[in-house]
């Protein structure tokens, strides 16, 4: 869940380097952009901001070893209408700097929390993916206060870590080592984006995996059926249909069962990094999501619904008529 100590670069000039690449793959997002440090109980955590001055906040929470950059594909579509802020969260390489093992799951939602009430949000829209995904549903559950909504994708957390995780995660290191023009059809076969991602996006997880100690974090602890039903938000969970993390299916059934009124869908042609995989599928629906979960957004939906419902009624009436028209003109 968390790593056994406080994270570190092996020295001052692995840093250094990691840093100059963490900034240019932050070159991906659009601009401007404002980058902010939060003081919390477990160290100084390094906040991206970009879009719109008004609108419902959207926080991002990237996953195991990632960086901000890696919502690059989400950021200009979220941030036409709301402002959007990226966590380099603690426990993971980049310009946050931990000082304390946040060792349990209220310990996660207490820095998290922090965060959050330094940056003056309420009504946060929390989207998270893979380990992010784990702690935007941990948030839910613990420190669930200053939450409008919660966005999982493909969440650690729901199940065990299967064995194929692992090698899913060794294949995709042999992958690296192939050629370059034939790495993106390589990555489509194992449904791991990272192949096929722009080189500033990679360079930054490639020099952490050398340089970062400790290398590794336990497995994200399954929620319990408990912490799951006492989730009061709305909540999007989206798996893709070739993760190598989640079973689509169990996991649908699991978090349909136990999370009131959860929407959760299964994206196909997609594994566990969807949004740099279907990004134009996970755009539509955290938007629409966001949209629901916001104060009049079930009211819309309900009337678009009715809205649309009454179209298609009038069309259906047209034809009808028209249908009739024609039989009465017939000799």
């Amino acid at each position: 869940m968390t790593r056994t100590s406080v994270g570190h670069f092996v020295s001052e000039q692995a840093r250094t380097k990691f840093l100059a690449a963490y900034d240019r793959a932050m070159e991906l997002w659009p601009g401007p952009r404002q980058e902010l440090d939060v003081e919390t109980a477990y160290g100084s955590v390094h906040v991206h901001r970009y879009g719109a001055a008004t609108g419902e906040p959207v926080v991002l929470l990237h996953g195991h070893a990632g960086h901000p950059s890696n919502w690059y594909p989400q950021v200009a579509a979220l941030g036409e209408h709301h402002p959007v802020y990226a966590v380099d969260t603690l426990d993971d390489p980049g310009r946050s700097v931990q000082r304390i093992v946040a060792a349990g799951s209220a310990e996660n939602a207490e820095w998290l929390d922090e965060v959050l009430a330094g940056l003056g949000l309420e009504r946060v829209h929390l989207v998270g993916v893979s380990y992010g995904g784990w702690l935007a549903l941990n948030q839910a559950v613990h420190a669930p206060g200053r939450l409008a909504s919660v966005t999982s994708l493909d969440p650690g957390g729901i199940e065990k870590v299967p064995a194929r995780f692992y090698l899913h995660m060794v294949a995709g290191l042999f992958g690296m080592l192939a050629p370059r023009p034939l790495r993106p059809a390589v990555g489509r076969l194992l449904a791991n984006p990272a192949l096929s991602a722009p080189r500033e996006m990679i360079a930054p997880l490639m020099l952490a995996m050398r340089s970062y100690k400790p290398n590794s974090r336990p497995p994200a602890r399954p929620f319990t059926d408990g912490e799951l039903g006492a989730i009061a938000l709305p909540v999007l969970v989206l798996v893709g249909r070739r993760s190598a993390l989640l079973r689509p299916k169990r996991v649908v059934e699991r978090v349909t069962a136990l999370i009131a009124g959860v929407r959760a869908e299964t994206v196909e042609r997609a594994g566990h990094g969807l949004n740099l995989e279907r990004p134009d599928v996970v755009n539509e629906r955290l938007l629409a999501f966001i949209g629901s979960a916001a104060p009049g957004g079930a009211q819309r939906d309900r009337a678009s619904k009715d809205r649309s419902t009454a179209s298609q009624v009038a069309a259906s009436s047209s034809e009808v008529t028209a249908a009739e028209t024609n039989q009465q003109a017939m000799p």
